[in-house]
């Protein structure tokens, strides 16, 4: 479990984007680590352009206006959503009903990826590896 690199919860990819003393140390060391292989959901692309457009990411403009941009900055990989993922995220059973929480756990679970976030809602999956 959790063993092959990362994947950026979209809070933690937008906190990643700026100084904010909001990361963990432990993500802090990852995100620094040349050799971490870090990704990102295409559900977090998503995410983050649709709350834009609701004006609720104050302060991320940049961020949406400029995601492949901040994405190579980054040294973070685009993690494409597969039939597999969806499938898996649509199928198992957990009582959290957001659905891109369920795409990340998903691809967290299917890549074989430690899912960084500081979401409690995750922990009770004990099938995904969780760092913060």
């Amino acid at each position: 479990m959790g063993t092959l690199g990362y994947l950026l919860d979209t809070h933690a990819f937008l906190w990643a984007t700026r100084d904010e003393g909001k990361l963990s140390n432990n993500v802090l060391k990852i995100i620094e680590d040349i050799n971490s292989p870090i990704f990102v959901s295409a559900a977090s692309a998503y995410e983050i352009m649709y709350k834009h457009k609701l004006d609720k990411l104050p302060g991320y403009s940049y961020v949406a206006e400029n995601y492949f941009d901040v994405l190579n900055k980054l040294n973070v990989n685009e993690l494409f959503i597969s039939t597999r993922h969806a499938h898996f995220a649509g199928k198992f059973e957990w009582s959290h009903r957001d659905p891109f929480d369920r795409l990340l756990a998903a691809q967290a679970s299917v890549e074989d990826l430690t899912l960084i976030t500081n979401d409690a809602a995750f922990n009770t999956l004990s099938w995904i590896t969780v760092l913060w």
